[in-house]
């Protein structure tokens, strides 16, 4: 049993909860109580009498039996239940929170190419990208996404690994709310890979299943150009800001077991960088002859993927000059992926204006 207002041993405090059960249990019977309280009342309500003298005695008495009281339950609880009591009244420091989810980003060697933050970063993706500015709903308020309906979703197929993953840190850090937890997830994992500093903001909070979200306001990786401008446009982002977010499949790989589709973007799956654009202009990509969805190869290996989707940013004119300019520049590609993602991981959230805006330092900043 923990409790909500923890013994300030900081203070010696104990917080009004705590006092009123240590009185209880300090009091011998029911009756006794009422004693003492009608005693307190008839010395308290008399006209004319000197304030203080018999009142203020029975007042130590009270709190010293509320402080024997509180110390007394505060000893009886469990080290679990000692550490729960603390930490609900303790404030929520978002940099711990990112420090323990970088701490798992290489925790399992045998996972895909030996790290979960591709995977987190396509967490806060999902959630983020169902946003429609038209009905304000979806985005990366409400963390949805775990409930059975917007989990099972086809284009949020395997993503119960990244969820999985997180539950220990919400555990831990009690506060915090799933949306600002997936955020900061994928906060974490872009910035431990190599990628550029994410501007971030606490304010989400978690909605009930009847907010979920309709299937298919996510990418069909399989579509062209045109869908993909319909997709990000409900969102309220341009042409520029589209492709740079598109770079982030310079991270992970597909999974014909979720997606459909198989194979890596690039030959470092687990670094931030540009590679995904130089990929898509440097190799000549030919359609991979397999029984799985149509999907293109590198011919020079046949290692590597792209999606139609992916194709498509080379084929439409507005988008193609984004790929050259980041596929030259990988200080500016960082720069707008940045300002685009900050801006994908706010859709939907209702900021009451006096948040603020943390840098979060890097595990290596902080050695």
């Amino acid at each position: 049993m923990a409790f909500r207002q923890p013994f300030n041993l900081a203070t010696r405090r104990v917080p009004s909860a705590l006092a009123a059960r240590a009185v209880r249990a300090s009091l011998p019977s029911p009756i006794v109580a009422r004693s003492v309280v009608a005693r307190f009342q008839s010395t308290d309500s008399g006209a004319g009498q000197k304030q203080g003298g018999g009142n203020g005695l029975l007042w130590v008495a009270l709190l010293g039996a509320a402080g024997a009281g509180g110390y007394y339950y505060y000893t009886t609880l469990s080290e679990e239940e000692k550490a729960n009591a603390f930490t609900l009244d303790k404030p929520l420091n978002y940099q711990e929170v990112y420090n323990e989810i970088a701490r798992l980003l290489d925790s399992n060697p045998e996972y895909d190419d030996g790290s979960y933050g591709p995977v987190l970063v396509r967490l806060a993706w999902h959630a983020a990208g169902t946003y429609d500015k038209e009905s304000k709903t979806g985005g990366s308020n409400g963390a949805t996404m775990r409930f059975p309906t917007e989990g099972g979703h086809g284009a949020n197929a395997g993503l119960k690994v990244a969820r999985d993953l997180l539950e220990p840190v919400k555990a831990k850090f009690k506060k915090i709310t799933y949306s600002d937890l997936w955020s900061i997830g994928g906060v974490a994992a872009v910035q431990e890979m190599g990628g550029p500093t994410i501007p971030w903001r606490p304010g989400r909070t978690d909605s009930t299943e009847d907010k979920t979200t309709p299937d298919g306001r996510l990418p069909d990786a399989s579509r062209d150009h045109s869908h993909i401008r319909d997709i990000f446009y409900r969102m309220g982002f341009n042409d520029q800001e589209i492709v740079a977010l598109i770079g982030a499949h310079a991270l992970g790989r597909c999974h014909a077991d979720r997606s459909g589709f198989d194979g890596p973007w690039t030959r470092a799956p687990t670094s931030f960088s540009n590679d995904f654009f130089q990929r898509l202009l440097e190799e000549r990509w030919v359609e991979r002859k397999w029984k799985g969805p149509r999907q293109f190869a590198d011919k020079a290996s046949g290692d590597l993927m792209m999606l139609p989707a992916d194709l498509a940013l080379i084929k439409d004119r507005s988008f193609k000059k984004y790929v050259d300019l980041y596929a030259k520049d990988q200080d500016k590609f960082f720069q707008d992926f940045a300002a685009a993602f900050q801006k994908l991981l706010e859709l939907g959230v209702p900021f009451k204006g006096d948040e603020p805006t943390i840098i979060f330092k890097r595990l290596d900043e902080q050695q």
